[in-house]
């Protein structure tokens, strides 16, 4: 009993442990709040859940009695056909030839009547007189063993003009199943020929379903991959379903124990067959699990900075707080001209005299940056740019040098003339834009050396349009992607096709570069693909290149970097490839953006409009 006193005493005396028990208070209503909400969001999911499945069940159940309506009127057609029963008629106990064109002539007349339906896999029919069993699957067979002939006549004569479905499991004499005499595995519909004639003879006509295109409609209702379906017939019997059906009757997995799975069940109203969906709860609750996680960790980590917090708040501060609270909102507004009045010499005022030294550093800061970030972004450009000339010089010493020793001294002064006119373009004075006719021209000088190289196993062609060719770009842009287009498709051979086309289409400039190489295997293209995206996602493309520290795709980085800083966030590299077709890269850049003297946007405009603010 002392224990209470105690307490109530450190809780009059502490003002921290008030404050704690404050901030637990709060918290408390939270907490069932969520926990609630929780378990609340679980029944309401459990619930929806199983009404749409219900729903998606009972339109495919009504869509199998549509089904089934449809192969018995089937079976009626045949069982009523003039043609087949005077073939049937006129055949005989005996199996003569004409016996065997009759049943041919039956087949053809079965076969045709499958075709009506893509529900039914095959029609079998057999003749009682002569005990030959029809199949448009199988052609036909004599039933020689004699209760299997008694079998199937009593079939003919219980059934009468009315329709049974039968199972292939179902036994049958001479250790075989009903299924294993017509060779098939689904369920069949047997009905008796020759309706309209009281004096029938008990033939049988026999309508096996198709169980395949049976499970492909119940698959498309599957929600997961975990779920299992099963249609049963009136009998509880398994018509089909998918894996682990058979042990779906009950609603619970065998593996999983009781109430692991939500099952349900639909039944049709006509055939009295049913539907039967299982789903593992885990599966449905997977994401409200997670959820609740988080919320006992949200709950958690609330308890615990409650009374960090708590501990960390006394009396006295709250005045000068809100003072450096109302200041830290003018600057963060952008009005870095902020002064707090301070005239405290404790704590507090160490912290106000910081903080106004901070916001006049970071006003001067913040002026200072847009420039220097201009100033990095034209050095980051210029470092790209500069790449590409060493890795191409590589390439073409190691052309000449091939080529010296395949061929003469004319080749090789050819590929050294239209290498020294592509390095004399390269330097062009300064100029960092061509025109997309000049940077096509420009172009040619490096195709020509590679043509030269490879012994002219490939052609280039040239598709410009008009509105095109006046169009200032960045020179150089499209080098890395000939060269790629080149070394990596086209290398292997011998009829290769390189296109460069350029097009203006809703306001951008498209420059495309196609080949018809080996193309790109497609673990390799995503992968391309996401390094770019990769690029592409960086708030700054001024220190993407840098930031992502490249391992490969050089030349596509370089291009992807260049445009981002150049062309902004709208223009785009598209990489399309299929193997052994060829590959497209594809280079969209706003019109808008298209100038000779390009203006470099800031990476973040949010602070150069602080700067404006303040």
């Amino acid at each position: 009993m002392r224990l209470w006193p105690w307490l109530y005493k450190r809780y009059t005396e502490k003002i921290q442990l008030r404050l704690t028990v404050y901030f637990v208070l709060v918290l408390v209503p939270l907490v069932i709040v969520s926990l609630f909400a929780n378990f609340r969001f679980q029944r309401i999911l459990l619930e929806q859940t199983e009404e749409r499945t219900k729903g998606a069940l009972t339109s495919s159940m009504d869509y199998i009695d549509v089904t089934l309506q449809n192969v018995e009127q089937i079976s009626t057609l045949a069982a009523t056909n003039n043609n087949l029963l005077k073939l049937l008629n006129e055949t005989g106990p005996s199996l003569t030839a004409q016996s065997y064109v009759n049943f041919y002539e039956v087949i053809k007349e079965l076969s045709s009547i499958t075709s009506i339906s893509p529900m039914v896999s095959q029609i079998s029919l057999y003749h009682a007189s002569s005990r030959m069993l029809l199949n448009t699957a199988n052609g036909g067979k004599v039933i020689e063993h004699p209760l299997q002939v008694l079998r199937l006549q009593e079939l003919a004569e219980a059934g009468g003009t009315a329709i049974t479905y039968i199972m292939p499991d179902m036994e049958f004499p001479g250790r075989q199943t009903f299924g294993s005499v017509l060779n098939t595995d689904s369920i069949s519909l047997v009905r008796t020929m020759d309706l309209n004639n009281p004096d029938r003879v008990p033939n049988l006509l026999i309508i096996t379903l198709n169980k395949d295109k049976l499970l492909d409609l119940l698959v498309s209702l599957l929600p997961s991959p975990q779920a299992q379906i099963a249609l049963y017939n009136d009998m509880g019997q398994l018509v089909t379903g998918t894996e682990s059906a058979g042990r779906m009757r009950s609603g619970v997995d065998e593996d999983s124990g009781s109430g692991s799975v939500i099952s349900t069940k639909v039944d049709s109203a006509y055939y009295k067959w049913s539907l039967v969906l299982t789903q593992p709860k885990e599966e449905l609750y997977r994401e409200t699990n997670l959820n609740r996680t988080y919320t006992y960790i949200i709950i958690g980590v609330s308890i615990v900075l409650a009374c960090l917090i708590s501990w960390g708040v006394y009396s006295g501060i709250a005045s000068p707080v809100q003072r450096l609270l109302k200041g830290m909102k003018r600057v963060g507004s952008g009005n870095f001209n902020v002064r707090l009045e301070n005239n405290r010499a404790d704590e507090l005022g160490y912290l106000t005299r910081a903080f106004n030294k901070m916001v006049e550093e970071q006003r001067h800061l913040i002026e200072n940056y847009y420039e220097q970030q201009l100033q990095l972004a034209n050095t980051e450009l210029k470092f790209l740019q500069s790449q590409i000339n060493p890795h191409f010089l590589y390439n073409t010493l190691d052309s000449i040098y091939w080529t010296a020793k395949n061929y003469d001294a004319d080749e090789i002064s050819e590929m050294v003339l239209n290498l020294s006119n592509f390095f004399r373009l390269s330097l062009s004075k300064g100029r960092e834009t061509f025109s997309v006719e000049e940077t096509v021209t420009h172009l040619h000088y490096y195709i020509r050396v590679q043509q030269l190289r490879f012994l002219d196993s490939f052609t280039v062609s040239y598709e410009l349009s008009e509105e095109s060719k006046d169009v200032p770009v960045l020179k150089l842009i499209l080098q890395p992607l000939v060269e790629n287009a080149i070394l990596h498709g086209l290398e292997k051979r011998r009829d290769g096709r390189l296109l460069i086309a350029s097009r203006v289409e809703e306001g951008c400039l498209v420059l495309t570069v196609q080949d018809n190489g080996t193309g790109i295997p497609p673990a390799r293209l995503e992968h391309i693909r996401s390094e770019l995206a990769k690029l592409a996602a960086y708030e700054s493309g001024v220190l993407s290149y840098r930031q992502c520290n490249p391992k490969d795709l050089f030349g596509l980085r370089n291009v992807m970097s260049r445009i981002l800083i150049v062309y902004g966030q709208r223009a785009e590299l598209q990489i399309g490839s299929a193997e052994g077709q060829g590959t497209t890269a594809t280079l969209i850049l706003p019109l808008e953006k298209c100038k000779e003297n390009h203006e470099l946007e800031p990476p973040h405009p949010g602070l150069h409009q602080e700067v404006k603010l303040a």
